[in-house]
Parts: C-alpha cells; sequence; structure tokens
C-alpha cells in the first residue's frame, strides 16, 4: 500500500509540474502574442495614412513641387496623386466608374468647375460649409464659390480659376486710332476696316466646333446680349428668347460677313490660338493660357497683344465663362480629416502663389492677381482680374452634361447654315425642356 502511495505521489508531482509549465509557457506566449500586436498596431499607427487623388498627367507633373511641400509639412500623410489621361472628360468618367461601383479608391476629388451639380446631385461629395467661414470665402473669386455650389451647399473650393477673354492686336488698334471694342458692333467695324487695308486677313476667330468649348463661347455672347440658359432655380428655359436667338445671330454673323474663317466651325483652342499668334487676325476669343504662349519669342505678334473683357451688344453686361479646377472631398472616405488638410494646404495663398508662379494658371485667390511678384512675373494679372470678375457660370443643374449636348449641336447645326438661328434655337429649347421634364 505505501507503495502505491508512493507511485501515486509521484505520478501527481510530475503531473502538477507539467500543469505548471504548461501554464507558464501558455502565459509567455499570450504576453508574446500581446507584444507583437500591440508592437504591429504601434508600426501601423505611425505609418503615413494615404490620400489619394485622379488627375490629368501634364498637371500631376506641376503638381510634384507641392506634393513635397506638404508632405515634408505633414509626414502623416502620403498624398498619392493617381496619373489620368489628359482629356478632361475621360478623368470625369473614371471618377464616375469609381463611385458608381462603390468603395472609390479616391479621397479627394480634383475636379473641373462644370462636374459640381453633378458630383454632389449623385451624393458622392461631403458638403464643406462646416469647415471653412464666410470670411475664409471671402478671399477667393465670387464665380469660382458660386461654381462650388450646388443646391444652396458648398462642396467645392477653389484651386485655380479660368475665364474666357478677348484678345486684341494693340498695336493695329493703335496704329489705326481705335480703342478696345466695348460692343459687337465696334468688333465688326474694326475687324472689316482692318481687313479691307491688307492689315489682317481675318477679323475674329474663336471656339466653334460642336464640344465644350462651343457651349462656353455661347454663354459669354448669351450674356453679353441679355439671355439665359436655364433658371437653375425655377429651371426656366431661355434659349428662344429674343436675346438668345440675336446671340446666335452675332455668331452666324461673323461667318457670313467674312469676319470669321468658315473653318472656324472647326476650331478648338488650339486651332484659334495659331490663328491669331500668327497674326493672321485681330481679335480672338480664347483663354489665358494663350498669353504666355503667344508672347514666346518665335510669335509673330510677341509684345502686340491685349486683353479685355468679352464684347457685349450695347445696353449690356460682358461675360466671361466662369471655369477652372478645385478641390472636393469624397463623402465615403475613410481618411476625411487627413484629406481636409490637403484641400486647406493646397487653396492656401502661399501655395497657389507658388503654383502660379510655377505654371502661370490663373489664381483663385483675388489678392494674388496684385501680387508684387506675379505681376513681375506676369504683368497682365491685373487686367486678367478685371476679366475675372465678370465671370458667368453655366447652369449649375444635375443634367448640365446632356443639356450642354443639346445646346452645342443645336449651335453647331445654325453655324454651319443647317438651320437658322430662330430654329436651333427653338429645337434646342424644346429638347433642354423635356431633358429638365418641363415640356
Amino acid at each position: 500500500m505505501m507503495i502505491l502511495k508512493s507511485i501515486w505521489r509521484s505520478w501527481t508531482n510530475q503531473w502538477h509540474h507539467l500543469w505548471q509549465q504548461r501554464i507558464f509557457y501558455g502565459a509567455i506566449a499570450a504576453i508574446t502574442a500581446v507584444l507583437v500586436f500591440g508592437i504591429h498596431s504601434f508600426v501601423l499607427s505611425q505609418q503615413p495614412v494615404q490620400v489619394s487623388i485622379l488627375m490629368q498627367a501634364l498637371e500631376r507633373s506641376q503638381w510634384e513641387p507641392i506634393v513635397e511641400r506638404f508632405e515634408e509639412e505633414n509626414p502623416d500623410i502620403d498624398l498619392e496623386i493617381v496619373e489620368g489621361p489628359n482629356a478632361t472628360n475621360l478623368v470625369e468618367d473614371l471618377y464616375t466608374s469609381a463611385f458608381l461601383l462603390g468603395d472609390s479608391i479616391y479621397d479627394i476629388v480634383y475636379m473641373d468647375i462644370v462636374w459640381t451639380p453633378k458630383f454632389a446631385a449623385a451624393g458622392w461629395l461631403e458638403p464643406l460649409d462646416d469647415r471653412v467661414s464666410d470670411e475664409e470665402l471671402s478671399a477667393f473669386l465670387e464665380g469660382d464659390i458660386e461654381g462650388g455650389r450646388y443646391d444652396g451647399k458648398l462642396y467645392r473650393m477653389p484651386f485655380r480659376s479660368d475665364a474666357g477673354m478677348l484678345y486684341y492686336r494693340k498695336d493695329l488698334l493703335e496704329e489705326n486710332g481705335f480703342e478696345p471694342p466695348e460692343t459687337t458692333e465696334e468688333l465688326i467695324e474694326i475687324s472689316q476696316t482692318l481687313q479691307e487695308q491688307g492689315d489682317v486677313e481675318w477679323g475674329y476667330v474663336w471656339q466653334g466646333r460642336q464640344y465644350e468649348g462651343l457651349a462656353a463661347v455661347f454663354v459669354e455672347v448669351l450674356e453679353g446680349h441679355g439671355g439665359f440658359w436655364v433658371n437653375p432655380e425655377t429651371e426656366e428655359v431661355g434659349l428662344d428668347e429674343p436675346e438668345a436667338i440675336a446671340a446666335l445671330e452675332f455668331l452666324t454673323d461673323t461667318i457670313d460677313q467674312g469676319i470669321s474663317p468658315t473653318g472656324v466651325t472647326t476650331y478648338q483652342e488650339e486651332e484659334a490660338r495659331r490663328f491669331f499668334q500668327n497674326g493672321r487676325t485681330v481679335f480672338m476669343r480664347n483663354w489665358p493660357y494663350v498669353w504666355p504662349l503667344a508672347n514666346e519669342d518665335d510669335s509673330a505678334v510677341q509684345g502686340k497683344i491685349a486683353i479685355k473683357p468679352m464684347v457685349h451688344q450695347a445696353g449690356f453686361n460682358s461675360g466671361a465663362c466662369q471655369g477652372g479646377w478645385g478641390l472636393a472631398l469624397v463623402k465615403d472616405s475613410p481618411h476625411k480629416e487627413e484629406a481636409w488638410r490637403v484641400i486647406e494646404f493646397m487653396t492656401s495663398e502661399s501655395v497657389q502663389k507658388q503654383f502660379i508662379l510655377d505654371t502661370a494658371y490663373v489664381p483663385s485667390r483675388r489678392s494674388l492677381f496684385n501680387d508684387p511678384d506675379i505681376v513681375a512675373e506676369y504683368s497682365h494679372y491685373p487686367d486678367l482680374l478685371e476679366v475675372q470678375e465678370r465671370s458667368v457660370l453655366r447652369p449649375p443643374i444635375a443634367q448640365y452634361a446632356q443639356a450642354s449636348d443639346i445646346l452645342q449641336r443645336n449651335l453647331s447645326s445654325a453655324l454651319t447654315g443647317r438651320l437658322s438661328p430662330q430654329q436651333a434655337m427653338e429645337q434646342a429649347a424644346a429638347e433642354t425642356r423635356r431633358l429638365l421634364g418641363r415640356a
């Protein structure tokens, strides 16, 4: 019996020892797991948060200096610029596809001003009203801010601006005793006089091809004739009103009277620029990007040009189609606070100033148009501010892309002689009303 007790005590001691070892090693394993998890979590918490934006390839390269500056000042954020195609509509399609598929990889939208109503109406953007004060917004151009609103809410902060304007040969006007034209009638008169004298081949070039640029041209002429396209509050359509018909008649008259070449109906920005830069015309409607190109050493009009707000019919106001690009916050982004820090940084005065000096784009902050460093580099910027302050928006409606397509098609029909201006505008108005459900 004593032997059995001894054997039992021995087994019990061994099992107790083994059990203690198991507990000990289990505890070690558990502590190790906790430590590994903690270290892993700590390492992950120290990794920069990645904030992604998609933009055109050309501008992506222009952003590199300010991206480097941002990451130096914000080491906890990795700002990834995804390179897209250089065609604006293709970039819009890529954003749209990403949002429709859900779980977008983008935290910020770098967006053309005309995307605002579509993206906001679809619920893809986060309102910004609670993040920025009215005082802060007052530093920006009014047209840029209004172009970032939809249904009373702000969705887009301006980064760089744009507006259509009239370029003219100041040397030819001065030599012949003309003041820069204010009205459409004066533009036609000056053009015809200089053409008859043989000073220039053509009087006026613009963007007449069937694309978004034609809609931009027409917005300016329409404003200059006292008309309107679509009232965004009431969805009333004004394209078949007398003012709109008269606006289109001005454009068709420039072709019919030989002031503009018949080929203008195929021109985009670059075709018009080359015509003007080669000295073949006295007036041109275009965007600010033309200025530095037209003043290069190999330009026939270097130092001979000036800019001013677009001409208008007597008794009405000049209009400059508001363009430009800005930054919007993606509603479903998991990194909204970091993304907002990016937007604040990129739209700050110092960053805009650096970007403008590096690229010659147009600022969206009013103070920069008269900044001494910028004016020393680009002497025409104070004149550019006068143009920008006459800006007019394309209709901020969710169906803008479809409405623009309707307008472009019908304008093109009139410019190429398939329809009269009245027929084209009546047809455009009827189609637009059907689009908006107001037929």
